[in-house]
């Protein structure tokens, strides 16, 4: 028996009853056949500018109130720290280590570091802090003597305010002052580079 002889058997209705046979679909365009679809619209999940303003505004303010509340603490801290350490070392001649004065100190700097931080939500705290309570009240006691005396006249007679005057007149706000505002630009310029 020859295969032309079964080609021959083989009759339409066979072949009608099973459809035309399919060629495979190329793997490279597997929707050539569709006729419609809609495009892919990228989901755009960047803030507007009004919502990335807004943002900017609240970090701005929240950054500027931390730096002008921490800051005078911090300084407060730090002075009152460094008195009782003057006092007792110096004054006495004393080896002995003072808990109060150590934790005042220690305190001190994690708030001055906050302050340093916050210029991560917006370099306004750290230069508002530093401007206002280091270099504006440092450069006037330097300009004029006099008005460093008057400023600490305003203040309440105790230990904190004698650790502060010495830290006014030896530029000690002053040099705080400045470090704070140079981490606060530090940060508005990184910032910009991204």
């Amino acid at each position: 028996m020859s295969s032309h002889r079964y080609a021959a058997e083989y009759d339409d209705e066979d072949y009608q009853e099973y459809g035309e046979y399919e060629q495979p679909k190329d793997p490279r365009r597997p929707y050539e056949d569709v006729e419609s679809y809609e495009p892919y619209e990228p989901f755009d999940d960047e803030l507007s500018p009004e919502d990335t303003r807004a943002g900017r505004g609240v970090r701005r303010v929240l950054s500027g109130a931390g730096g002008l509340i921490l800051t005078p603490v911090a300084l407060g801290l730090l002075a009152w720290g460094g008195l009782r350490q003057q006092m007792l070392v110096q004054a006495t001649l004393s080896t002995q280590r003072d808990v109060l004065s150590i934790g005042l100190l220690v305190g001190g700097g994690i708030l001055l570091l906050s302050v340093g931080l916050l210029g991560a939500l917006s370099a306004t705290g750290p230069i508002l802090g530093g401007l206002v309570w280091g270099v504006a009240p440092g450069v006037a006691t330097i300009a004029v003597p006099e008005w460093g005396f008057r400023l600490v006249k305003y203040l309440p007679q105790n230990d904190v305010t004698y650790g502060v005057t010495s830290w006014l007149f030896i530029g000690g706000l002053l040099a705080t002052g400045f470090l704070l505002i140079g981490a606060g630009l530090a940060s508005r310029l990184a910032r910009r580079r991204r």
